[in-house]
């Protein structure tokens, strides 16, 4: 498939480091709540909801325009054609649909990601809530550094840390309510620097893609490393996906009966963190089918981007490049949040198309549409 090498935007994000370890699924996690915690950084661009007077949709011959918010570039002609080869019966690239599988990454791919990931933003709402009937929390790490914007106190606390804060996001809390937990945090939590919820924040681009992929019988999971059950109760919702087709890091549960009436309780176990390498391992034991198309945007994705393509028949790997500092943030490499660095460099030998969100997207946002 088409690819296009594009190289680090010369405006991107060195946003401030939490100061844990990258190695490993854990650590990276706690990092995640180590920047979620820290003051809000200084704006990195002027931002614009107004789309460039240039802009131009693609318009697909065949279909009629399934992508209105995607430039007429090689990129979304590429996405494009893999769809049209693999769904023409007769071809020697068909695909029956019961094969068609297509996978997503969450944080950056379907959703903003800057200054911090929105289930961080989560448990730092979380912690807050509940150290009313906690007071020890004020004078305890990792509780305190949460409470006092401090990441590289969070982050200083370790696996350990992780643990005492999954620990306090369940306290023996049943699935249904913490369901409801999540549901009305997402309905009113507000993007610190955009002011919209977050389910307005999703890319138009990516849930026009997503439609596509459907409306052409493919079936659509979301394979993201944050927790399957702070996705399940919205997902439908935003992306119109399923929320049995949510493969995320989850945590132990165990069934008991709370005044004779059965219930599923959330332990503070992580079962899977589902990031890098273990989101192969997390497609194989929840689909039990290798996709052959994935859409990621950083070095989370590069185990599963590789276990996508690199088999036989035609494959589709799509990386989304945030470039774009004025209606959004520009950043790769040097970012601690959504980093992109070795995906990116091996795109081109991998044939994974790379799409610029400055270059190739019309509009960001559906309100901007």
């Amino acid at each position: 498939m088409t690819n296009a090498n594009h190289g680090s935007s010369e405006r991107a994000v060195d946003a401030p480091r939490g100061g844990a370890s990258t190695g490993g699924a854990a650590p990276a996690l706690l990092a995640r709540v180590a920047a979620a915690c820290q003051p809000r950084p200084a704006e990195p661009a002027s931002k614009s909801s107004t789309v460039p007077d240039t802009a131009s949709s693609w318009t697909c011959p065949t279909h009629g325009a399934p992508l209105p918010s995607w430039r007429a570039t090689p990129q979304t002609q590429a996405i494009i054609a893999f769809v049209e080869c693999v769904t023409k019966e007769g071809s020697e690239n068909f695909v029956p649909t019961d094969e068609r599988i297509a996978v997503f990454d969450d944080d950056g791919a379907l959703w903003v990601e800057q200054p911090s990931y929105v289930q961080a933003a989560f448990v730092v709402d979380r912690v807050k809530e509940l150290v009313t009937e906690h007071a020890d929390w004020r004078n305890r790490q990792p509780f305190k550094g949460v409470l006092d914007g401090d990441p590289r106190a969070v982050a200083a606390t370790g696996e350990q840390g992780l643990s005492e804060l999954i620990a306090a996001m369940h306290m023996g809390s049943t699935t249904e309510e913490f369901a409801a937990v999540v549901t009305r945090w997402i309905q009113t939590a507000r993007h610190p620097e955009l002011n919209r919820t977050y389910t307005e924040l999703a890319y138009q681009p990516m849930l026009e893609l997503v439609a596509y992929l459907r409306t052409n019988q493919f079936k659509v999971f979301i394979i993201c490393g944050g927790a399957v059950d702070f996705l399940r109760p919205w997902v439908e919702r935003v992306y119109g996906v399923p929320k049995e087709c949510v493969v995320g890091s989850r945590t132990s549960v165990s069934y008991e009966l709370r005044g004779g009436r059965p219930v599923l309780l959330r332990l503070a176990e992580v079962e899977l963190v589902d990031d890098r390498a273990d989101k192969p391992v997390g497609i194989h034991q929840l689909i039990g089918q290798r996709p052959i198309a994935a859409f990621g945007n950083s070095e989370g994705d590069l185990e599963m981007l590789e276990w996508t393509t690199m088999a036989p028949g035609l494959r589709l790997g799509v990386i989304v490049h945030h470039t774009d500092a004025e209606r959004e943030w520009a950043y790769d490499r040097r970012s601690h949040v959504g980093q992109l660095a070795r995906a990116l460099e091996q795109a081109p030998a991998r044939g994974w198309v790379v799409v610029d969100t400055k270059r190739d997207w019309a509009v960001l946002y559906p309100f901007q549409r």
